[in-house]
């Protein structure tokens, strides 16, 4: 059964009753009048009612399908009564590790254990516990047995097939399995989670939600014709590089359109991913961002939340990322398909920014995972409907890819004209090989909406890593810098690139990050700060990490999985070879040269 739209006009008929923030306590439970909820959601971040945290939209969304919702915000895993709070859920009770995956909201990129949170009152760690959506789900089937448990986001959605797990140096099954709970809601969820409370109050089946994943016993696995089998946990274990091929599955059936329903077996068991749900259209996505969030931290907290800090005054347009990178996830999660906010909801939205006694005129980004691509994308839907290409954009932009910026130049004008809007700003990152394609976005990017420093993300500067990357090559980004530099001396201010370089990418080497640290001596863009490479579960990136083989050509691929040779790396990029200690800088010389001799070849142990 197809999942219904988000009817705009019937989201408006509940706004009356939807000015307060959603109930965090019977307390306030019994001040709207309820003696129990329908759904209750459990969230590893502290509740802000705002729509760049999950747990708020999808709350707000169900509230305004005329369900009651409340919020448990960072229970203590320790005591179950704190997931009681509020009592039993009629229809089931959703979980979430929050906006950042638990472990990665943990652990740096060499494992060790971060002192704060940003998700969290005045930042505190702690609060949330190591792989939260198992431990919540536990605590849940613990202290409310019988009550179906509906996991999501961004946790549940890269782990619902088997994935390489970094902390554990080891593969885990789907984590639904893991689990034990009644279905797995993958992507951004609006639409899955209203059609699972619809079924779950009338009695009926979860099976065959678009955009979910179910598990059943193999004796109960019906089999359908255009199925996918993926290679077993099993099999994946025996044989590291099969990772490649669940890799290439996983990204030729991400189109909602023509994806095919994906089985994997796990011992006994059998993991069914449904396609995935069609993306919001422009309209739906206006009903989810028009609902009336406070915008604020639940009155509970005193401290200050500094991820609400971040981006209390940037407003979301875009959703979905055509890159492809081999290394992001947001592809797996929301998509490689645009969907643009209109106008008006953007502008409606800013005046409520600007409303604020606290807004002092600066809209800080009007962006999303990429913020070029507001407007953009796929100009042929039936062309759209049956395309399987993991990236619009590599190893070229495709012709059907549009790349007129008028849209998002004209979105940032209208910004700009709301009363008490001095400033409108780009904060996300962009895709500087779109950008270049519309001189009209270039002229105004130097000119008006940026603060003297451009975010790009070419991630590196040698074309075997960018190729392993999925990213432009060299030249595309020196071309980029050059027009910037001629397009900001024509506008008269002084503007900057500031490039996002990875480090240890699978493949990469001393040398690499040697020869990329000289050449961005030569552009005038040594980054304030890099990342070294994370592998993320589910991406193709974390595959190669795993197997220690390319991908799609399988070739054997040096991989850093040392911490120190991977701080090397990125010491080599912040500091070059001179401003590297002694020790290190010896260390680094002798790899370079090992670099020139090629790789070993050897295969990684696990």
């Amino acid at each position: 059964m197809p999942v219904p739209k988000l009817d705009k006009l019937l989201l408006k008929r509940h706004t009356r009753s939807m000015r307060k923030p959603l109930p965090m306590t019977a307390r306030e439970m019994r001040d709207r009048g309820w003696d129990q909820l329908d759904v209750l959601i459990v969230t590893g971040d502290a509740y802000v009612d705002h729509p760049s945290f999950g747990a708020a939209v999808i709350g707000r969304v169900l509230e305004s399908r005329g369900y009651k919702v409340g919020i448990v915000a960072q229970p203590d895993w320790k005591d179950l009564e704190s997931f009681t709070v509020m009592g039993k859920p009629r229809l089931f009770a959703g979980v979430t590790s929050g906006n950042m995956d638990s472990m990665v909201n943990h652990y740096t990129s060499n494992n060790r254990l971060r002192s704060d949170d940003a998700y969290t009152p005045d930042g505190m760690p702690g609060k949330r516990p190591d792989r939260a959506v198992l431990k919540y789900t536990n605590c849940l089937q613990r202290s409310m047995k019988g009550v179906p448990v509906v996991l999501g986001g961004i946790e549940a959605s890269l782990r619902r097939v088997t994935h390489y797990d970094f902390w554990s140096d080891r593969l885990k099954k789907s984590i639904l399995l893991d689990s034990k709970a009644s279905i797995l809601v993958y992507g951004m969820g609006e639409k899955q989670i209203v059609e699972i409370a619809r079924r779950i109050d009338a009695g009926e089946t979860l099976a065959g939600i678009p955009g979910t994943a179910t598990a059943v016993h193999h004796g109960k696995y019906q089999a359908q014709g255009s199925d996918v089998v993926l290679p077993s946990h099993e099999s994946l274990n025996s044989n590291p590089v099969e990772m490649l091929e669940l890799s290439r599955l996983l990204e030729a059936n991400q189109n909602p359109w023509c994806g095919s329903r994906l089985i994997q077996r796990a011992d006994s068991r059998i993991v069914i991913v449904e396609p995935p749900a069609e993306p919001l259209s422009p309209e739906e996505m206006d009903a989810v961002y028009d609902l009336p969030y406070t915008r604020l931290p639940h009155s509970a907290y005193r401290g200050e939340i500094p991820a609400l800090t971040m981006i209390k005054d940037s407003i979301t347009v875009v959703r979905g990322c055509s890159g492809g990178c081999t290394f992001c996830a947001i592809g797996l999660h929301q998509g490689k398909f645009i969907t643009s906010r209109s106008a008006g909801s953007v502008l409606r939205e800013t005046e409520k920014i600007a409303s604020s006694s606290a807004f002092r005129g600066t809209i800080s980004d009007l962006g999303g995972p990429t913020a070029n691509m507001y407007g953009l994308g796929c100009n042929d839907p039936e062309q759209m409907k049956r395309c399987r290409r993991p990236s619009c954009l590599y190893p070229d932009i495709c012709a059907h890819f549009r790349t007129d910026h008028s849209s998002y130049i004209n979105l940032l004008t209208k910004t700009g004209t709301v009363s008490g809007v001095k400033n409108v700003f780009i904060s996300s990152g962009i895709r500087h090989d779109v950008a270049l394609r519309d001189p009209h976005f270039m002229a105004r990017l130097t000119s008006k909406n940026i603060s003297g420093h451009l975010r790009i993300a070419p991630e590196h500067t040698h074309d075997r890593i960018l190729a392993l990357m999925r990213k432009p090559t060299r030249e595309v980004w020196e071309r980029f810098a050059a027009e910037f530099k001629k397009s900001a001396e024509r506008s008269g201010r002084k503007q900057y690139i500031v490039p996002y370089i990875i480090a240890a990418f699978p493949g990469c080497t001393i040398g690499d990050m040697q020869a990329a640290r000289s050449f961005l001596e030569t552009q005038g863009a040594i980054p304030r700060q890099v990342q070294i490479f994370l592998p993320t579960p589910m991406t193709v990136a974390t595959a190669m990490y795993f197997c220690g083989r390319s991908y799609p050509d399988c070739e054997p691929l040096r991989i850093p999985r040392k911490p120190s040779d991977k701080q090397q790396q990125k010491d080599m990029i912040l500091y070059g070879i001179h401003g590297m200690k002694n020790t290190d800088r010896k260390d680094a010389v002798n790899r370079n040269i090992n670099h020139r001799q090629g790789p070993s070849g050897k295969p990684p142990r696990h």
